[in-house]
């Protein structure tokens, strides 16, 4: 018997016209409903995915609802509210900076961290920002944030507070007051202990002080970053000041972070012998971690890091008295000079914000025979901060493929005018596109490990930094063949360049590289089983 084939029209016996079949007729209602009715409210399409993890690539849809993820594979017919093919694009979790610094008025857009594909920011770097965590946290949020903040609890701001900028020791009712400003940053949501003990006044703090005040802080099973101290004492020493961060983190019993780890001055060429200390320490089970940034240059205050310690106790007007006193200004430039030859590469190396002279042309201008008399003839009138040129290229690379080193930017959201280094608007592009597709430096999956899972087991964070159903979607999409950073230190807020789209807790910030205005953002706190722990 020849079978006739099913079709919803068929014709009618009476008329010869052709009419719809009834049998039929249900289904032929529902297709069109189903077919517009989104199952997801964002569904990413034909991707390849990093997870965060540092697995090999794979295709594959993401399906969002609400904040979270909640499918990861074929998606198959299934529709979302918002639909985005982004077949040869590369997805994986939202960047994550552990070292941020934060402008609170430009947190609202943060144009120039979502154009780098971050989403989440860890504030208070290097020991500063507010002692009030709490209120830090829940006025920023009051603003509306373009992305997720989390905060460090201050160690700077807190000796600061306490002793003031006087080089002494402190007392047992210091210490306990220093303790518990601790304790009550950790509850307010800290996420562990930042430090610059390589800035004053913390700078006088020794390290029996530091370990004594952070003893408190144990309970926390957290991590203390630290801008490492580098004394004239160790003749300037990088690693003798990453081997006091990490006696401090053992004292207390927290993760040790180098913060921006480099190979200073004298030191240039050393970072597989560090590398190996912290690898060596990781294997009899003491985790150490660090962040870096792929640029050979730092910003900071001129006179923080160059100035001898003694010279900038009571502050700026302090230190202009001494200035002023023929044999202390000798001495001053004497040992400013040290700092710089053994700290950073020389007086052309050294940029000052405020007019964009090099301290080089400032000694020929005004005919000075030193890098250090340059120095004191500046700072007797101005408080610039500076670009200073301090490393080798040869170990940059080896840090940035360390895979307990994580990416970061030591910047935050900012305001172009506010800005004069790079690294500001390049950093996370600058690593993906320089280091990984053209230097393959690293592999994609590796780099993206160091921007998301590695922060985020570093601060604790259970459901960021990875693409897996169920965790909070924090998303970047972007192009591998085309992403690179295109600020420089001449032009220095220069967006970069293959980001394409960004999502901040399910909602897209970012959509074909513009800011869509959304502020999805969140305040995060730390709770107590967020452990810090290695990935």
């Amino acid at each position: 018997m020849r079978l006739r084939p099913v079709t919803p029209w068929m014709v009618s016996s009476t008329t010869g016209r052709p009419v719809l079949t009834l049998t039929l007729l249900p289904l032929l209602l529902a297709a069109p409903i189903t077919a517009q009715t989104p199952t997801y409210d964002v569904v990413l399409r034909g991707g390849t995915l990093l997870d965060g993890r540092g697995g090999p690539p794979r295709r594959a849809d993401v399906g969002i609802r609400g904040d979270r993820i909640v499918r990861v594979g074929s998606l198959g017919n299934a529709r979302g509210t918002v639909d985005l093919d982004v077949s040869g694009k590369m997805v994986a979790p939202g960047f994550i900076n552990v070292h941020s610094h934060a402008d609170p008025r430009a947190l609202s857009s943060a144009v120039n961290l979502l154009t780098q594909g971050v989403t989440t920011v860890l504030l208070n770097a290097d020991g500063g920002g507010p002692t009030d965590l709490d209120e830090q946290l829940t006025t920023a949020a009051s603003r509306g944030l373009a992305l997720n903040i989390a905060a460090s609890v201050p160690f700077n701001s807190i000796w600061a507070s306490v002793m003031g900028m006087r080089d002494v020791r402190p007392s047992d009712e210091q210490v306990a007051r220093m303790q518990a400003l601790l304790v009550a940053g950790l509850e307010g949501g800290g996420f562990g202990v930042s430090a610059g003990l390589d800035y004053k006044p913390a700078y006088y703090a020794t390290v029996s002080e530091v370990q004594r005040i952070l003893a408190v802080v144990k309970p926390w099973n957290t991590f203390f970053t630290n801008h490492d101290r580098i004394l004239p004492t160790t003749g300037y020493s990088s690693v003798a000041g990453m081997q006091e961060t990490m006696a401090i983190g053992f004292e207390t019993g927290m993760v040790p972070v180098f913060t921006h780890m480099k190979l200073q001055g004298r030191e240039q060429g050393g970072a597989r012998r560090m590398l190996d200390t912290m690898h060596r320490e990781t294997r009899r089970g003491r985790w150490v971690a660090a962040d870096v940034y792929p640029y050979l240059s730092g910003q900071t205050m001129l006179a923080a890091l160059i100035v001898p310690g003694w010279a900038q106790e009571g502050g700026v007007t302090a230190m202009r008295e001494r200035l002023r006193d023929p044999a202390l200004r000798q001495r001053i430039i004497a040992e400013a000079n040290d700092a710089i030859a053994a700290r950073f590469t020389g007086a052309a190396g050294i940029l000052l914000n405020d007019d964009g002279t090099t301290l080089l042309q400032v000694m020929e201008r005004q005919q000075l025979p030193t890098p250090g008399d340059a120095v004191a003839h500046v700072l007797e009138s101005r408080m610039p901060s500076a670009i200073l040129g301090f490393g080798a290229e040869s170990d940059l690379v080896q840090l940035l493929a360390d895979p307990d080193i994580a990416i970061a930017c030591d910047c935050d959201a900012a305001l172009p005018a506010t800005v004069s280094h790079p690294r500001y608007f390049g950093t996370f592009p600058r690593v993906l596109g320089r280091y990984v597709r053209e230097q393959r430096v690293m592999t994609w999956a590796a780099a993206i490990r160091k921007m998301t899972m590695l922060p985020a087991s570093l601060m604790g964070l259970p459901d960021r930094g990875r693409l897996a159903e169920g965790v909070l979607a924090d998303v970047v999409v972007f192009d591998s063949s085309t992403v690179m950073d295109h600020a420089t230190f001449q032009q220095p807020t220069v967006l970069s360049t293959g980001i394409v789209h960004v999502l901040v807790n399910g909602a897209v910030a970012l959509r074909d590289g513009a800011p869509t205005g959304v502020q999805a953002g969140r305040a995060l706190r730390r709770t107590r089983d967020m452990i810090s722990r290695r990935p």
